[in-house]
């Protein structure tokens, strides 16, 4: 709540901290105020169903909205606790004068009791709508005696075909006597005759005509198809720095996202150098060197697919939060861009030092550093790639094939199994797409550029260096280091804005206000 709070709120910490404690308090949730409410899958324990019901209408209603509308608010709750969320929302709509409107199915005697009004609808048509002694009071009309033990909503929904025959059978009589104007029948149901009024074909009116009649509709005031914008509480600088904290938060407390990704890195780092540890300096060691390059891009571009149904729930989450108007896309995407790159720095770190000492790379501390960097950019290259194909795909099972795809091609037109030069030229294309090109190209360079080892030698003469294999390749030199560089940034920026395109689309045809 604190965090809606935030979100939604543009006011000091005090004010937000009082706020909010006594907005627990009205929800009957101070004994719980540092518990965590859990995933609702039963992996992490935390609250019930009721309180976590709670939870949610609290986060709704911490910048006091005027209406509030839940849908299904009882679901799945056993029948005390919809009492309670019920109860609660009585109170909360008389102390706080705020219109509630709900959907419910099957309420019980208790809950039914604490309605002001019943809108009893079918297929989008109004029944009734009115207080429940009328609901009852037009069944009784209607000749359908309420049974015993039966609450009258249960019973009208029941009764939803015996309403409409009725309707109907009014209906005719009202044609035959040619009545032009719309009269109230029984006090709640409304029927109205004449297509130019725009007369469903049952003869039921439907929520516009209803609203169209109402008080409150003065078509001179209203103008159909207008846009609505939407004013932030906060400014995108602000939205970013709390998005970014929950990122932070929710990633150190994923162990997918963070602690089991920092023990993968470290041993995968170790055994990989015990592996590779014992190189050769001839030409021989350097062909084994290639084939590490090559295996450490395949492992990190792939080892981040795992992150997938996590960026997928936050994509739930983002759609119904901008929804409601509480931050905006923009920001979501800047925050998560940002909020990894320490993150993915830890892990880079992590499976660097420990391969990169014990294979005996370039012993220059410069080329360490460089070859750092390399890492981390694939790191968040991948990074950036699952966050994309989070935003596009509609579920794990089509994201994890397509990511699956992007890679093995990626792979395939590296260069490393097939040369640039014999690449046929319709495909040409996918090599400088290759996610795996530039930083496979950055490894060698900094592997080999500058360096003074002989690989080969003949006749006790030195006939081939590092940089005689990057010539052979048609690889360039230093010159080449930081061109390979910006092209993995350029990577990575196309993929988040690819992302952040998708979700403000989508976020967008989601928007409710």
């Amino acid at each position: 709540m604190m965090f809606s709070a935030k979100l939604r709120l543009n006011l000091p910490q005090e004010k937000l901290c009082s706020k909010v404690k006594s907005l627990i308090q009205e929800l009957g949730l101070s004994h719980l105020a540092r518990t965590r409410v859990g995933d609702g899958d039963d992996r992490i324990r935390g609250i019930s169903g009721g309180e976590r019901r709670r939870v949610s209408i609290g986060v709704e209603v911490i910048h006091d909205p005027k209406v509030l509308i839940l849908d299904e608010a009882t679901s799945g709750l056993d029948s005390t606790s919809a009492l309670q969320i019920i109860d609660m929302l009585k109170a909360m709509a008389e102390s706080r004068g705020r219109t509630i409107i709900l959907s419910i199915h099957q309420p019980g005697f208790r809950i039914v009791k604490l309605f002001n009004s019943i809108l009893l609808l079918d297929n989008g048509s109004v029944l009734h709508h009115g207080s429940v002694d009328l609901l009852d009071v037009n069944l009784r009309l209607m000749g359908l005696e309420l049974p015993l033990h039966v609450n009258v909503v249960e019973f009208a929904i029941e009764s939803i075909e015996t309403i409409q025959q009725q309707q109907k059978s009014q209906q005719v009589k009202i044609k035959q006597v040619q009545i032009e104007a719309p009269k109230r029948v029984l006090g709640s149901m409304i029927l109205k005759k004449g297509d130019d009024q725009g007369e469903s074909r049952s003869g039921k009116l439907t929520l516009l005509q209803l609203f169209q009649q109402s008080k409150v509709f003065d078509i001179e005031n209203i103008n159909v198809g207008m846009d609505f914008t939407c004013d932030y509480a906060n400014s995108r600088l602000r939205e970013t720095m709390i998005l970014a904290h929950r990122f932070s938060k929710n990633i150190l407390r994923t162990n997918e996202l963070f602690a089991f990704k920092t023990v993968q890195m470290l041993i995968s780092g170790m055994v990989l150098g015990s592996i590779f540890g014992n190189l050769k300096d001839g030409l021989v060691g350097a062909e084994q060197r290639v084939g590490l390059f090559a295996f450490i891009l395949t492992f990190l571009l792939s080892s981040t697919i795992d992150a997938l149904p996590i960026f997928l729930q936050e994509r739930e989450i983002l759609m119904k939060e901008t929804s409601s108007g509480s931050y905006r896309v923009s920001s979501y995407a800047l925050a998560n861009g940002l909020v990894y790159l320490p993150f993915l720095l830890i892990l880079a770190i992590l499976f660097t030092v420990p391969l990169y000492w014990i294979v005996g790379l370039n012993q220059n501390f410069t080329a360490f550093l460089n070859f750092l960097l390399l890492i981390w950019l694939i790191l968040y290259t991948a990074n950036s790639v699952v966050v994309c194909f989070s935003a596009l795909v509609p579920n794990f099972i089509v994201g994890n094939s397509v990511i699956a795809g992007v890679i093995g091609s990626s792979f395939l037109f590296s260069g490393y199994f097939i040369s640039n030069h014999e690449i046929p030229k319709y495909w040409i294309f996918m090599h400088y797409l290759s996610l795996f090109k530039y930083p496979f190209e950055g490894f060698l360079i900094n592997e080999f550029s500058n360096s003074k080892k002989c690989l080969e030698y003949m006749f006790g003469a030195c006939v081939m260096k590092g940089e005689d294999i990057l010539k052979e390749e048609g690889y360039g030199g230093e010159s080449s280091r930081w061109k390979n560089v910006g092209v993995m940034l350029s990577f990575i920026f196309v993929y988040r804005f690819i992302s952040y395109v998708i979700l403000r689309y989508r976020c967008s045809r989601s928007v409710i206000f």
